[in-house]
């Protein structure tokens, strides 16, 4: 329930709540939801100022839960101001008959919501915070483009905050060491830096060299009038780096830049690394990471902003990034409905082996694959809870650059006649429980949305020698950095393994996977005689987790060329020794360094304890 400084509905009549009281219900738990979100971004900033990398990650998991707690509470009041003596808000409370004044109210109820918008600074998520409620009061069948917000009512192109969303710098008029120093200086950290002036120095040496190369595309390839930094008022904070965002602006171009802050072991702060292209910035706000933690009053700015630096991204994909995903999967659904009434090609099974837990398909002029859990999961001992339950692992988790972030949506509505007949039997066959054919619509019940990318098994199919061995290398990496980020994968197979669009390597079959701590890692022992050697039998006894990692040598590289690479970088993970030091260290709660960027960005101080 909400605090006592949160007003809940007051029935102004006998005959119940207002409109606006009904919506002012709503917006006052939109925004207890956004001041907790914003005081974790708060708290992160106080949390690396003093290195407690472990409560990072705990807040980070644990915000991810924040929108939909809120959500229950809101509905939670609603429902019971409603119906007077009912306050569940299980499918049963739900609202499933309304009459025309009912209707007229709920028409009404939208309309004082709007308004209560006007000089708001979230817009766009209170909207989709007002869908959500209404979805849980309201039954399905009146999911209607009057009630819900199925496009954005207030404009949020030129909002900002009581301040302005970025600073700007000019270094024409100040010099650019001086510029970088009031600048980060701004951001207020209140640990010490190890030696701020030399970290300068040492970055603006970079900047130099790098704008020598980007100048020459600019006009007179020189620095112009406009010449200026512009960066985000705070700090993107994640794992064990900080970063500062922005952007560097010569002749009207654009040229994307971050700044990776860490801690040296000494506790103190450094200057880590200078990202300086598209694919440096890109890379950083990947679907494979987890999100940031960002302190923003006025969300819709930050994203306007980020867009310039990567147009190919979409609001969406920024949304999830900076940790408001319920409000990227409002604009990835309505830019997906967008592209289906602007295409004309048809859904069709993914290419690749099928899988034994999943059923996917894809549009092919769309970036994306769905996933259905099938009805009769081919796996035993594997079920639709267990399934659900380890995609929301990977959502909670810190994904390390090596797992794929997903979309979860229910009850999806898609043209029945863009289902190609093969795939439309697929579904009927194999999935029947989770779709329902319905006037000219096929409504996907439960389903997994993902970005497409090329799973690794066809990759290695039709790669030459070198692309092979920089492809196993990358695979051996991924396992490495999963397991020191306590997940195992489970099905290693590299059906399950996919190259992104920037040729990293990312895991995406979440079916299998477990805590590392969970698994029990050994040696096959010798067999007592040759009849055992020789049955098919193992003649050790085997538990549940126990895996004997030197059997991936006879799944994973029967190819010649495929294990030379995998002996050459990652001999060691046919080891069980080397898997149960892995565990070990996890056990103690040891984090380990992963970059979200590559070494070469770093500023050449080694410092850092790396992020």
């Amino acid at each position: 329930m909400f605090e006592s400084d949160s007003p809940s509905i007051t029935p102004v009549s006998p005959k119940g709540p207002s409109p606006l009281d009904i919506a002012q219900t709503i917006l006052n738990g939109f925004n207890r939801h956004y001041s907790l979100f914003r005081y974790s971004a708060q708290r992160a900033k106080v949390l690396f100022e003093s290195a407690a990398w472990h409560a990072i990650q705990h807040l980070s998991r644990e915000r991810i839960e924040y929108y939909d707690i809120r959500v229950r509470e809101c509905a939670a009041v609603l429902s019971s101001a409603l119906r007077g003596n009912r306050t569940t808000t299980d499918e049963h409370s739900q609202l499933t008959h309304l009459d025309e004044p009912q209707h007229q109210f709920w028409h009404q109820v939208k309309r004082e919501f709007v308004g209560l918008l006007r000089r708001h600074h979230q817009p766009e998520c209170a909207e989709t915070f007002f869908n959500s409620v209404s979805c849980r009061v309201l039954h399905r069948n009146y999911f209607n483009n009057d009630f819900l917000f199925v496009r954005p009512a207030i404009a949020t192109e030129y909002l900002d905050g009581s301040r302005p969303s970025y600073r700007a710098y000019y270094p024409l008029e100040q010099g650019l060491t001086a510029s970088l120093k009031t600048m980060i200086q701004g951001f207020g950290l209140a640990a010490p830096f190890a030696d701020l002036p030399a970290d300068v120095r040492v970055l603006a040496r970079r900047i130099v060299s790098t704008l020598r190369q980007r100048l020459p595309a600019d006009p007179g390839h020189r620095l112009g009038p406009d010449c200026q930094f512009q960066v985000l008022n705070s700090l993107f904070f994640r794992n064990k780096g900080a970063y500062i965002v922005g952007r560097f602006i010569n002749h009207g171009n654009i040229h994307p830049f971050a700044i990776a802050l860490t801690h040296t072991p000494a506790g103190t702060i450094t200057l880590d690394a200078l990202l300086d292209t598209s694919d440096d910035i890109s890379t950083l706000f990947s679907f494979t990471r987890a999100y940031f933690l960002v302190d923003m009053e006025t969300p819709s700015a930050y994203v306007n902003f980020l867009v310039t630096l990567l147009p190919r991204k979409s609001k969406a994909e920024f949304y999830n990034a900076i940790g408001l995903q319920k409000q990227g999967k409002t604009l990835f659904y309505r830019d997906f409905l967008y592209h289906l009434a602007h295409s004309n090609d048809q859904f069709t099974l993914s290419a690749g082996i099928k899988g034994m837990v999943m059923c996917v398909f894809t549009l092919p002029s769309y970036p994306y694959v769905f996933k259905l859990i099938r009805d009769r999961i081919r796996k035993s001992g594997m079920d639709h809870a267990t399934v659900k339950e380890r995609y929301q692992l990977v959502k909670k988790h810190d994904r390390a650059g090596r797992m794929a972030d997903t979309w979860e949506y229910s009850q999806v509505a898609l043209p029945l006649d863009r289902f190609d007949p093969e795939l439309l039997a697929e579904l009927r066959r194999e999935v029947p429980a989770q779709i329902e054919e319905s006037e000219g619509s096929l409504v996907l019940r439960h389903v997994y949305i993902e970005r497409r990318m090329l799973p690794l098994n066809l990759f290695l199919q039709r790669a030459n020698d070198t692309a092979i061995e920089g492809a196993i290398k990358q695979y051996g990496d991924a396992i490495r950095e999963l397991a020191a980020n306590n997940i195992f994968p489970g099905d290693m197979l590299y059906k399950n393994f996919g190259l992104t669009r920037l040729g990293r390597l990312v895991f995406y079959d979440y079916d299998e996977i477990q805590r590392m701590t969970e698994m029990q890692f050994r040696t096959i022992p010798p067999a007592p005689n040759e009849e055992a050697e020789l049955s098919g039998e193992p003649w050790y006894p085997v538990g549940k987790n126990d895996v004997f990692p030197e059997e991936f040598e006879y799944f994973l590289l029967g190819d010649p060329r495929i294990k030379t690479a995998f002996k050459k970088y990652h001999a060691e993970l046919l080891d069980a020794q080397w898997w149960n030091q892995c565990r070990e260290r996890v056990a103690q709660g040891r984090l380990e360094n992963i970059y979200p960027y590559p070494l070469t960005k770093r500023l050449g101080n080694c410092r850092s304890a790396a992020i």
